[in-house]
């Protein structure tokens, strides 16, 4: 079946009962591929002279075929379905990650080391000089990753149990990618100023503050006022690490069509929490013709050095009751589509108004903004946030550096020259003679993404002067 691919997001395995008669397998294996399911692994359990249990796994289009296929299955005579279990589901189990001890507690002597009373020395030792808070703790390399739930993945506001186990795989994601020992803090409150006091109120604990799932307008007042308000890196991802990565993208989408940025149209076609920060990096970096859309129409329009001037709040600049123009208006002539918004709002004839090698990413989760094989079709590069397409615009590309970076040099936050710093960094680890319309963007696996962009990271902050530390201490200094 064309929908399902090696890597089925919905694989089941199914326990049976049968009756142990010639024949019985086959009506099973006959179901399976009349449904059109991937009948995969085989195993027998246990059997008697009567009856044999087998374990069976398979791949289905969606849950609801699953439910079907499973539905059959038990109306099947001299079948019964014991059990069905879901991978994803079971990878889950318990949750996906966990504390863990970089000393073993083995003996009376390292318990009272680790624990009371030789750690009354180190507290002392903070307490008169806080900065060795970063040199005694875990707080040097800890960030805790916030959300309300309120704008989970792209499926809504599920509340904060819900986007528990996404900021789990974030956690994940942080250890793996950039070795950041990050923390779930999902809280059960959507009132702005009140995620603002929790947030100041666990600060101390950690060396960045890693926004996440919180719906625009909200968002933007919270990260605001946390960065205002406290003294090390404090990032949304939604918005920062979205754009870092589509300016990496489009740098080198750019380079292969050979083009600058600052002569390039740019659409942007949703003006939530990633399309606003993708409109001010992309002011930032040069971009001088830049409209924005959003189901009003135009909403974002004017000379460069304007909108430059207020990017620090382009809310400012947006003119939601009075839109100058259509989203197919602000296509005619553009050289660049940039897609943050719902699935399927462009079209094969809106493409074609745009200049003949346009550039199309369309980032809308699931379904782009223009179907895949339609957008690839019309465009010189065509990129989305989907890993089952090339080019895919990834925010793992970008949060893991930026704050190994912000990290390592003790940053007091995470400014504009940082996050364009990332953004060059990311684009360079592709070398100019491997550049090509299906390869503007490296992949998350490349290990040398995340070194690349902590490097330019830390270096844009000590450039900047938000640097709390020139270089990373390997031996931390003893106490007086």
């Amino acid at each position: 079946m064309s929908e399902i691919g090696p890597y089925s997001n919905y694989r089941l395995t199914v326990r049976l009962e049968l009756a142990n008669k010639p024949g019985m397998f086959a009506q099973v294996a006959a179901l399976l591929a009349e449904e059109q399911a991937n009948l995969g692994a085989v195993d027998l359990v246990s059997a008697t002279q009567t009856r044999m249990i087998r374990d069976i796994t398979f791949d289905v289009q969606n849950e609801e075929h699953g439910e079907k296929v499973l539905a059959r299955l038990n109306a099947l005579p001299d079948v019964t379905v014991l059990s069905a279990s879901d991978r994803i589901f079971l990878l889950h189990l318990g949750g996906k990650i966990r504390v863990g001890s970089k000393v073993p507690i083995s003996t009376r002597n390292v318990l009272s080391m680790v624990y009371t009373p030789g750690v009354g020395r180190v507290s002392r030792a903070i307490a008169k000089e806080k900065s060795k808070v970063y040199t005694f703790t875990s707080k040097g390399n800890s960030v805790a990753v916030v959300s309300d739930g309120s704008a989970v993945l792209g499926l809504g506001n599920l509340g904060p149990e819900a986007a528990l186990p996404v900021m789990e795989g974030k956690v994940m994601l942080f250890k793996e990618l950039a070795g950041i020992d990050a923390w779930p803090i999902c809280v059960s409150t959507q009132e702005p100023d009140a995620i603002v006091r929790i947030v100041q109120g666990i600060a101390s604990g950690f060396g960045g503050i890693n926004l996440e799932d919180i719906s625009a307008p909200r968002c933007f007042e919270i990260e605001q006022k946390l960065k205002q308000s406290l003294d090390i890196p404090v990032m949304h991802d939604d918005q920062h690490g979205t754009a870092v990565v589509l300016l990496a993208a489009l740098t080198n989408a750019l380079r292969v069509t050979g083009k600058r940025l600052d002569q390039v149209r740019i659409v942007v076609n949703g003006l939530g929490a990633a399309g606003t920060a993708c409109c001010r990096i992309l002011l930032a970096a040069g971009a001088a013709h830049v409209l924005g859309c959003d189901k009003e129409g135009i909403i974002l329009r004017g000379e460069a050095e304007q909108l430059r001037a207020c990017r620090a709040d382009l809310r400012a600049c947006l003119t939601r009751d009075h839109p100058t123009g259509t989203l197919r208006d602000a296509l005619r002539g553009a050289d660049v589509f940039i897609g943050l918004s719902v699935g399927n709002v462009v079209t094969a004839d809106d493409l074609d108004v745009m200049v003949p090698d346009r550039i199309v990413f369309a980032l809308a989760n699931p379904d782009p903004e223009v179907p895949p094989e339609v957008g690839s079709a019309h465009s010189a590069i065509f990129a989305t946030g989907r890993s089952d397409y090339p080019n895919q615009i990834n925010n793992a590309l970008a949060f893991p550096g930026i704050f190994r970076g912000a990290l390592d040099v003790q940053a007091s936050e995470i400014n504009e020259a940082m996050k364009l710093a990332a953004a060059q960094a990311i684009a360079h680890v592709i070398p100019e003679n491997t550049l090509s319309e299906d390869y503007i963007i490296p992949s998350v696996f490349d290990k040398e993404v995340v070194p690349q962009v902590a490097r330019a990271v830390a270096a844009a902050a000590r450039a900047s002067g938000v640097a709390r530390r020139r270089a990373k201490v390997d031996e931390p200094p003893l106490p007086e």
